[in-house]
């Protein structure tokens, strides 16, 4: 970068590559490292142990969790911070506010970037120091897989037990309170057909007293008709023209 203006500076930092951006995050190494390694500085990976040279949790040594490029910050393991709600949260540092104590050699492509000019008794060392690194790793991965694999096959055991008793119970239970229903409802459908034969009866007999008062009515009618009859008032004048 050869522009002094801040701002350019930013700029530049903001909308640089990532490849670039990567080398960026370095840290500086220790005095024993300086002296075998020949470097004053080298790109952090995971794995590394650090420690936290500025800052709250200035003096912390552990090991770099994550790394974040785009954004230009290191995670550190132990480093948290809490927020409003109570919730922690992993706090970010930058890379240049930290020292590396131990580098992770497990990586063949770092291990050939530092042994460059150096000698072969050192080279020796660092591949040597290397396969100790790797049985750690692969020890601590099958330490984790099997309390991964302990953790999954106990809860499994205690539900393959528990659930069968709990499934039988239930069934015989709600046998039992089918047939009590089935039962119910018999004797339900009994007592309403009991109830409902002397309603049927008298549905029945109301048509019969519906007639007898329409049989009075014509018969009325009909001596009505008859009495009307002009039979008499002939008979009458009939006598009177005699």
């Amino acid at each position: 970068m050869k522009s002094t203006k801040p701002g350019k500076q930013r700029k530049y930092l903001y909308n640089a590559p990532l490849h670039k951006k990567r080398k960026w995050l370095s840290s500086h190494l220790s005095e024993n490292l300086l002296l075998k390694y020949d470097k004053r500085s080298v790109p952090v990976i995971t794995g590394d142990e650090v420690e936290v040279m500025r800052g709250s949790f200035k003096g912390h040594k552990d090991k770099v969790a994550s790394i974040h490029v785009k954004k230009q910050v290191v995670e550190v393991e132990g480093m948290t911070t809490a927020k409003a709600d109570g919730t922690k949260i992993a706090k970010s540092i930058h890379a240049s506010n930290l020292l590396i104590t131990k580098l992770n050699l497990t990586d063949r492509w770092r291990r050939q970037k530092l042994e460059r000019g150096l000698s072969e008794t050192t080279k020796k060392e660092i591949e040597r120091e290397a396969k100790e690194q790797i049985k750690e790793f692969e020890e601590e991965k099958k330490i984790a897989e099997e309390t991964l694999k302990a953790e999954e096959e106990i809860p499994e055991e205690t539900v393959e037990e528990e659930t069968p008793k709990e499934k039988t119970e239930p069934v015989e239970k709600t046998s039992a309170k089918k047939v009590e229903k089935t039962v119910k409802s018999e004797e339900k459908t009994a007592e309403e057909k009991k109830e409902d034969e002397p309603k049927q009866k008298k549905t029945e007999t109301k048509p019969k007293t519906d007639k007898k008062p329409v049989s009075k009515k014509t018969e009325s009618i009909e001596k009505k008709t008859v009495s009307k009859t002009p039979t008499k008032p002939k008979e009458k004048k009939e006598e009177g023209k005699a």
